[in-house]
């Protein structure tokens, strides 16, 4: 019983992680790509109860600044992997979890919003890109996000694992996921 209670709050936990990392490194992305193009930023909505969004000030390049949630969206998050792996491999499978969740989350927004337009692919389309250009580069996403995933079943107690996972990093995760809810509700309560 006891293990199951690290499994569950691992998964949970880390499932909470991913989203809320996710909007952050995406919402990061349309920041970056806002000042390099000379632009302001308004304001940012980042918070554990709403879907993240970037409002913008002046956009003097607004099809650069839509590409930038999901570009860095994606790239920090295999950077953060590729670090991970070299300082603490036996970690791995987490920062393995959050990338793949952030290249789907980032895909499936893509290519889901190519079609309904209400998110970043209005933008993009808005200032000439193509329907299908958002789907192609959404799909690949998706499917090098999935495949991120594969095999990480185990680390989560599952399949031969039985419900066993590694105790510290289920909290460590909790506590990060605390931490990261209690910066956004800080961030959101400011002026």
């Amino acid at each position: 019983m006891n293990g199951r209670f690290f499994q569950c709050l691992l998964i949970l936990s880390t499932i909470a992680f991913g989203w809320l990392g996710m909007m952050a490194v995406h919402e990061l992305g349309h920041v970056l790509h806002l000042w390099a193009s000379g632009g302001t930023v308004e304001r940012v909505i980042l918070h554990p109860l709403a879907i993240s969004r970037t409002d913008a000030g002046e956009n003097p390049h607004p099809l650069l600044v839509a590409w930038g949630g999901a570009v860095w969206g994606t790239v920090i998050p295999l950077l953060l992997l590729a670090v991970v792996r070299v300082v603490t491999p036996r970690h791995a499978y987490l920062a393995a979890f959050f990338a793949g969740f952030c290249l789907v989350a980032n895909g499936a927004y893509l290519a889901g919003d190519a079609w309904v337009r209400g998110g970043d692919a209005r933008e993009l389309i808005a200032h000439g890109t193509s329907p299908w250009v958002v789907v192609a580069v959404g799909l690949p996403l998706i499917a090098a996000g999935l495949r991120l995933w594969n095999g990480l079943g185990t680390h989560f107690g599952l399949g031969r694992a039985n419900g066993h996972v590694d105790r510290r990093a289920a909290i460590a995760v909790t506590v990060a996921v605390t931490v990261l809810v209690a910066l956004e509700l800080a961030l959101s309560a400011a002026p």
